[in-house]
């Protein structure tokens, strides 16, 4: 394969008091031309991207950037170049967002993204932004489920950034699962949170559930992707080779663990933030880091380029 020019990217994404998210269009001439994309642009030599974000923002939309943190970084081969897209989510600016290179500007609504005419690289972005910073994921439920279900109301009362449940049973047989699964969901669903179930699609479909949560072995035996567009597909990952399967099965995010170790699994070799940085560097993924974590390792996982924390005992226990 040929070499291509390769272009660093930063861009911000901007939302309104409404929760819409600010699109601009691509000028005729340039690459991609005409489409909608989130505001910005090539970093300079030598910058770095936080700088680059604030200065492409003030350069194209008038706006000073005030607060801004990692969302996600995407690697995306065109014919005519290779682009590393630098996506941040920019919590407050000074300013009202204007066309100052005479690009059209668009406020659209979050859930409408993915029917806009975004370029590839930025769609892995819109399944970033349609994922929470936390994902609990349950211990085994034992045997009183009323116990259960009142332990995982309070956790979602107590964390109110959960806003995906795994729901781990693996002790269950099948028909008390999808039994727990369906009081779960109406559950989650009256907390905004939306529930996937760690077990096979088919008992996901039959629950009700938002989506399902593929084990390591349950994915590798899988060619294509389980669920249709809407539900939820994510997949458990240890290393590289299975975060290009969830790539290739079009997974819509991906754990990926033990960062640190974890008590459930003391055997497992801790990857640690820098190996973990290394394996989702341009991955057009969403990706969780998890094992040993909590809502206090948020910041520094999203700097190594998460979507977020998953977490069982620190969501579950709020330790």
């Amino acid at each position: 394969m040929s070499a291509v020019p390769f272009v660093h990217v930063v861009a911000g994404v901007l939302r309104d008091a409404a929760g819409r998210v600010l699109l601009a269009r691509r000028p005729a001439g340039r690459h991609l031309a005409g489409a909608w994309e989130f505001p910005g642009g090539k970093l300079e030599r030598g910058e770095a991207p936080a700088a680059g974000l604030a200065r492409e923002l003030r350069e194209e939309l008038g706006v000073a950037v005030e607060a801004a943190e990692p969302l996600i970084r995407v690697r995306h081969r065109y014919r005519e170049r290779e682009v590393l897209l630098d996506v941040w989510e920019v919590a407050s600016w000074r300013g009202e967002p204007r066309g100052l290179e005479g690009q059209p500007l668009r406020w659209v609504e979050a859930g409408a993204l993915g029917d806009e005419d975004l370029p590839p690289a930025d769609r892995p972005v819109v399944r970033a932004l349609s994922l929470p910073p936390l994902v609990l994921v349950t211990p085994e439920p034992g045997g009183d489920p009323h116990a259960f279900l009142a332990r995982l109301q309070g956790a979602l009362a107590r964390e109110p950034r959960v806003g995906l449940v795994q729901l781990r049973a693996k002790g269950l047989a099948p028909p008390a699962l999808a039994a727990l699964a369906r009081e779960a969901v109406a559950l989650c669903r009256a907390h905004g949170v939306r529930l996937v179930v760690n077990a096979a699609p088919e008992l996901a479909l039959e629950a009700g559930a938002d989506g399902v949560h593929l084990s390591e072995a349950r994915a590798r035996a899988l060619a294509a992707r389980p669920l249709p567009e809407g539900l939820l597909v994510g997949v458990s990952c240890h290393d590289a080779a299975g975060l290009r399967h969830a790539v290739a099965l079009d997974a819509d995010y991906a754990f990926l663990s033990p960062v640190r170790p974890t008590a459930s699994h003391p055997e497992a070799a801790p990857l640690g933030w820098e190996a973990f940085e290394r394996l989702v560097a341009g991955l057009p993924l969403p990706v969780y880091a998890l094992g040993g974590l909590g809502p206090a390792d948020l910041a520094r996982a999203r700097a190594a380029g998460a979507r977020g924390v998953a977490a069982v005992r620190a969501l579950w226990e709020g330790t």
